[in-house]
């Protein structure tokens, strides 16, 4: 099976540069990045190192602590303003990179992958302008006398800011447009598979906004040194990490040496669960395409598809009938909605865990075969899994779906919080109440009922256990920005 171009590439623009202190300027050195859905290299982008990231945290820093950036909201909300209108401007260079660079589907980048986020960085302005950044705490009698308090909230900081490559507009807007509504500065790094789009987001903050110079400055680096610094470095107040549960744990555990606030979003192993009284076609058909979505590379794809017993040959008849119409291609075409892995090295990873559960045991129903030009993986979905093995506990990160039965309501949320990971989950019902009854038993940081969408600029963002620590996206998001300072003054 072949995957073969549908369309003729647009001329893409690939001569990116770094963001630092203002400037955007080159690196003494280059690494390629390629485009995934035929292998060949798209490009080259900037490889900072040591002294590039250097340069952007001291740039950071005194951005920080010697402008008015972090105490003038009404001139932020401006410059945020001015950052929504070039993205907008721009949104089908965005597009066409990300297809290019990300291999996302056309479809896609009209939803979760390019026009989505933007709108994220218009919530923000928008959020900032009616947000209060002081609390009155109303008078306390101590020792004879009156004291006024009040708490007053504050730029977390210098703050770094490191992205992944499955969803880069997204990731990277997600981190950006609250750090700057609350008055921080950020280091932005780039994921190194996707340096271009992160690059491009650089030079319209820097070409078409009046965010003074250090504020926002943009790596890509694919320097083993240059994450390390930016997570130790003592002038870094804050690291904001979306990526890996294994990354995140490294992290956290480097932040500590300084006592960073460290944000973390990370893997998942989300659950959709279908009760006996469901209409089992659409989350059937749910199941087959959010799997698909973007490749599986999505930390809150519900990966594992919990189902009762007695229906669960027919509803995996079902999944395996709505798979099979969902096929890899092309994804500059605009009606492809499976396009390739990132790299090589992640297909490989998908196709050995795959391999691995067959060997342990599971039913191959359908899938498990790479697609070639580029990094194609069909649509696989298996059964007879053991629910403790690796390719029911571990995040897989490709278009694997495993399905696991359950007895009754009970045994359904027990199977679905049987993992490390809590980030999101679905579950379909007849009844709403009895659906939000199982939902809130489930340890998840976001739930969809019946098909609900939970996600949007204004609804928090995160997970429980190892998918992470506090919330990206609606005030929530703003305000793991901030820190709260408390004032008391004696009253006369």
């Amino acid at each position: 099976m072949t995957v073969e171009a549908t369309t003729a590439a647009p001329a893409l623009n690939t001569d990116r540069r770094l963001l630092i202190d203002g400037e955007l300027v080159g690196a003494e050195r280059t690494y390629p990045t390629s485009n995934p859905a035929t292998g060949a290299v798209l490009g080259h982008a900037p490889d900072a190192g040591v002294a590039e990231a250097e340069r952007a945290i001291a740039a950071a820093r005194r951005a920080f602590d010697e402008t008015t950036w972090a105490t003038d909201p009404g001139f932020r909300a401006d410059c945020l303003d001015q950052l929504y209108r070039a993205l907008v401007e721009n949104v089908e260079e965005l597009r066409e990179l990300t297809i290019a660079e990300a291999g996302a589907a056309r479809l896609l980048t009209e939803r979760a992958q390019v026009d989505a986020p933007l709108e994220i960085v218009k919530h923000y302005a928008e959020l900032l302008r009616g947000y209060s950044f002081r609390e009155e705490l109303g008078e306390l009698e101590s020792r004879g006398a009156k004291h006024r308090r009040w708490v007053e909230k504050e730029a977390a900081g210098v703050v770094a800011a490191i992205i992944a490559y499955n969803y880069p507009n997204q990731l990277a807007l997600a981190k950006l447009a609250p750090a700057l509504a609350a008055g921080c500065t950020v280091v932005l790094k780039a994921a190194p598979d996707t340096p271009l789009i992160t690059l491009a987001l650089g030079e319209l903050i820097a070409n078409h906004t009046d965010i003074p110079a250090g504020v926002v400055n943009v790596l890509s680096s694919d320097d083993p040194e240059v994450g390390p610094l930016l997570t130790t470095h003592p002038d870094v107040d804050m690291v904001t990490f979306t990526g890996s549960t294994a990354t995140g744990r490294r992290i956290m555990a480097a932040a500590s040496e300084t006592v960073k606030k460290v944000f973390l979003e990370l893997g998942g192993k989300s659950a959709m669960v279908l009760l006996d009284d469901a209409d089992f076609a659409m989350p059937a058909m749910m199941a087959a395409f959010m799997i698909c979505s973007h490749a599986g590379q999505g930390c809150a794809i519900t990966t594992r598809l919990v189902v009762p017993r007695a229906e669960h040959d027919e509803i995996v008849a079902a999944v395996a009938q709505n798979l099979a119409n969902i096929k890899p291609g092309d994804p500059a075409h605009p009606h492809t909605y499976l396009g390739p892995l990132i790299s090589e090295r992640q297909r490989d990873k998908v196709h050995a865990m795959v391999q691995r559960a067959v060997a342990d045991g599971a039913t191959l129903v359908t899938g498990g075969e790479k697609v070639d030009p580029g990094w194609f993986y069909t649509p696989t979905l298996l059964t007879n899994v053991d629910p403790d093995s690796e390719i029911a506990q571990e995040e897989v990160f490709g278009p694997v779906l495993v399905v696991l039965p359950h007895d009754g309501d009970d045994d359904a949320v027990r199977i679905a919080n049987n993992s490390i990971y809590g980030l999101a989950g679905a579950v379909y019902s007849a009844d709403e109440e009895r659906a939000v009854a199982v939902a809130r038993r489930i340890r998840a940081g976001a739930f969809s009922v019946n098909g609900g969408l939970y996600f949007a600029p204004d609804t928090p963002f995160g997970g429980f256990k190892q998918s992470g620590i506090g919330r990206e996206m609606g005030t929530a998001g703003l305000e793991e920005f901030l820190e709260s300072k408390t004032f008391a003054t004696v009253v006369p």
